[in-house]
């Protein structure tokens, strides 16, 4: 087996005891990561935050499926491989690599080190640092599988939130593949979202974009009706057969019977930790056409304050978290 020697017994992680606000996150020092079968151990420099991570810590989102406490939680890494599965394995020790976890059926990224599956691990880009990388997989897997693999762009499509961590992957594949991109998000965003590639935005915040759209072949929805009923005042804007794609857990309970009703397709998504679309992404970064961008970066004390500033919902881009030194 392939294997950094002295590996340490135990590792520093942010933990949460219980289910609750973001103060439940603590620092801790927890037993080392141990792989099993196809697993590799990787070193964590750095761990993307998602809205699932705060969804869970809350006490919906996965935590359903936590097994014990303390857990750790975190999807998104970028770090260092210590240890191979095996000999041959593609990737040995020393190796750049980026990914996600499965958590919480598996320890979160929200420590010094991750056990992952061989299948949902890759390359780190070559042009991205650990802190970009770490704010990928996840959200740019999200959005490739609503935009590329559900919808089928080279249409008219409308990206809700298109600013924030999927929506500004979304909004860059999308354009990628030949779709004419439209897009929502607040006045300090619409610059920005004119950067990554949205033909038309949308300034959801003084104008209605269901007053201003129609016959649309598509929606991804990133919001459901969590916010103004963005949710059902999506299906609106779509052709009769059109498409609306929404990712956000228990956003819009009534999505299908809403839809069925309007003559409108619908359907939820899950995101798959697939090493295969995440090298595409991969390639795509390191072409240059498209981008990451990071909003802000604490340290993995700083645990709390990274989930507050996320659940104010305003974040564009990615949040961050330094977990370890880039050496």
């Amino acid at each position: 087996m392939g294997h950094a020697t002295d590996l340490p017994t135990s590792m520093r992680a942010l933990v949460i005891d219980r289910t609750g606000d973001p103060d439940e996150l603590r620092l801790a020092e927890v037993p080392m990561a141990i792989a099993v079968s196809d697993e590799l151990i990787v070193r964590v420099i750095a761990a993307g935050i998602n809205p699932i991570d705060a969804k869970t810590r809350a006490g919906k989102g996965a935590s359903a499926a936590i097994a014990a406490y303390p857990t750790i939680l975190g999807n998104d890494f970028s770090g260092v491989v210590v240890r191979a599965p095996y000999e041959s394995f593609p990737l040995q020790p020393g190796d750049e690599v980026y990914g996600m976890a499965r958590v919480p059926r598996t320890p979160g990224t929200y420590a010094e080190y991750v056990p992952v599956s061989s299948m949902s691990v890759a390359r780190k880009p070559a042009r991205l640092s650990h802190i970009e990388a770490a704010a990928v997989p996840l959200a740019a897997l999200t959005a490739w599988g609503m935009v590329v693999d559900v919808a089928a762009p080279g249409q008219r499509m409308l990206i809700h939130a298109g600013s924030g961590g999927v929506g500004h992957f979304a909004v860059q594949f999308a354009k990628a593949f030949g779709a004419h991109v439209i897009a929502t998000g607040s006045a300090r965003s619409l610059e920005f979202l004119r950067e990554l590639g949205a033909d038309e935005v949308v300034d959801y915040t003084n104008q209605r974009f269901d007053e201003v759209l129609s016959g649309l072949d598509s929606v991804i929805d990133l919001v459901g009706n969590v916010h103004d009923q963005t949710g059902s005042r999506s299906l609106a804007v779509l052709r009769p057969g059109g498409l609306l794609v929404n990712a956000p857990t228990g956003s819009w309970p009534t999505m299908m019977a809403e839809a069925a009703a309007a003559g409108i397709r619908a359907t939820g998504y899950k995101v798959a930790a697939d090493a295969r679309t995440l090298e595409l992404i991969t390639q795509l970064i390191d072409e240059g056409a498209v981008r990451v961008h990071v909003d802000r970066v604490f340290d993995l004390a700083e645990g709390p304050e990274a989930h507050r500033l996320l659940e104010q919902g305003h974040t564009r881009g990615k949040i961050v978290l330094r977990v370890s030194p880039d050496r």
